[in-house]
């Protein structure tokens, strides 16, 4: 397999990499990434130099760029991680959001209609359903559920889902995406909650928390996450729609809780401030389909999954 993998130096993308060399010795691998903040050389630096992956630093938004990458390597299969997906910045700052979230999708969409693929995998997320009220534990998103952003973010990657299958019903490209609960793993940029958490716990700084803290979330551990994005794109199943989940709830106050307790520092450092704007109350995944039709389950429970996440912040 020829895999082109957009947002590779990212969180997610760079563990997908990873997970994706050592699951599939002969693959080969292209790599894209605008190298923003978010996307750090140095999560795929060995990769490059050992020469176990060919890398472009290029915006998707880029289409002459986009587009002499796949004239040049020839990618079978593309899987889009590349997105800007920080809430509150884009609360701050929507455009960039709607430009490589929407218009980024719509070339690389493109480009794999000029250029012939096998597979595009979009990358989602459970944030286009909106939120669940805390006090139905009963309801859940399954992929039926309507559509109901509450953030530009989330409104982005909505809006780029919708393109997708567009692609796919108008010009027949094979397509499918996953709307997968939150990541947790090595490699996570300190913005988010578990490992800004861990940072400023082990630096004894005030531990931030949203509103109240009593949020959930589905929390999902990062290798799982990318074994079922290897399941999709290796099914023959496309225009298709998958949720990923761990199955494993948990208010946002409990988890900063359980990190100063593995870290034994006290939860006097926790800070409550300003709610979000649009603070969404509760995610939860109905990943049945997944492994129903393709026999995908998460393996990590969350006790081992946050305790090796801990250890890599320890260790890097």
């Amino acid at each position: 397999m020829r895999l082109l993998v957009t947002g590779g130096a990212g969180f997610i993308g760079c563990n997908f990499i990873y997970y994706m060399l050592n699951k599939h010795p002969g693959i080969y691998i292209i790599c894209v990434d605008k190298l923003t903040y978010a996307g750090k050389i140095e999560n795929i630096t060995q990769l490059i130099d050992k020469g176990r992956i060919a890398f472009y630093r290029t915006d998707i938004c880029d289409r002459d760029g986009i587009f002499r990458i796949f004239e040049s390597e020839h990618p079978e299969v593309v899987v889009n991680f590349a997105a800007e997906s920080h809430v509150d910045r884009s609360i701050e700052s929507p455009d960039i959001f709607l430009q490589t979230n929407i218009i980024g999708t719509s070339v690389l969409l493109d480009a794999c209609r000029e250029y012939g693929i096998t597979r595009f995998h979009q990358v989602s997320t459970d944030e286009v359903y909106g939120d669940l009220p805390i006090d139905r534990p009963d309801l859940k998103f399954t992929e039926t559920s309507p559509i109901r952003p509450s953030s530009p973010y989330s409104a982005s990657k909505a809006s780029a889902d919708l393109l997708v299958m567009a692609y796919s019903r108008t010009y027949g490209l094979p397509v499918s995406i996953s709307r997968c609960s939150n990541n947790y793993g090595p490699y996570q940029l300190p913005e988010k909650l578990i490992p800004l958490m861990i940072k400023n716990a082990l630096a004894g700084r005030p531990l931030p928390v949203y509103g109240n803290g009593i949020n959930v979330r589905d929390w999902l551990y990062v290798e799982d996450h990318c074994s079922a994005i290897d399941a999709i794109v290796n099914s023959d199943r496309t225009g298709v729609i998958y949720n990923i989940g761990g199955n494993n709830e948990k208010r946002n106050i409990d988890i900063v809780r359980l990190i100063c307790k593995e870290l034994n520092k006290p939860e006097s450092l926790i800070t409550f401030v300003e709610d979000r704007k649009g603070h969404d109350l509760r995610y939860a995944i109905d990943a049945d389909k997944i492994r129903r039709e393709l026999g995908w389950q998460p393996v990590f429970e969350f006790d081992e999954g946050i305790k090796q996440t801990i250890n890599w912040y320890l260790k890097n």
